[in-house]
């Protein structure tokens, strides 16, 4: 959990957030996300879902399609001495991250966004926040 304001330097690479070092371990995978960010997951997080996707039927396009952008994009990552891991070009290129970048704990990954898109995303989900809400119950929340 929790939202962390960090910086991408020149090479591509990020401070972890210390709060998240411990979860993700010594090595974790990162991918593409949906809504433009990277998500990161430690690696028994990553097998639980890679074993879900294996099970896609791959009859089905959609299927196929999802496990091809999702998978395509990973790489696993390790940190280095000073608690950085260095994001791929391809990645951040994706996730449109530049220099400053918003950092969040959601459940069982860790999210990496731009700081633009972050606000952008945060302040639309503000406003429909009790919509969503609301929807959720349909789902057993």
């Amino acid at each position: 959990m929790g939202e962390f304001q960090h910086s991408v330097d020149d090479k591509g690479r990020m401070i972890v957030p210390v709060k998240f070092r411990e979860g993700l371990g010594s090595s974790f995978v990162m991918t593409r996300g949906l809504d433009k960010c990277l998500f990161v997951y430690p690696m028994n997080e990553w097998e639980t879902l890679e074993g879900k996707l294996k099970e896609l039927p791959m009859t089905r396009a959609d299927a196929r399609s999802f496990v091809r952008f999702f998978l395509s994009g990973a790489t696993e990552c390790e940190l280095d001495k000073q608690g950085r891991i260095l994001i791929p070009a391809t990645l951040r290129e994706y996730a449109n991250l530049e220099k400053d970048c918003v950092v969040i704990g959601v459940s069982n990954r860790v999210e990496i966004w731009s700081q633009a898109s972050w606000m952008d995303y945060s302040q639309s989900a503000a406003e429909s926040f009790a919509l969503i809400a609301e929807n959720l119950v349909d789902l057993s929340f």
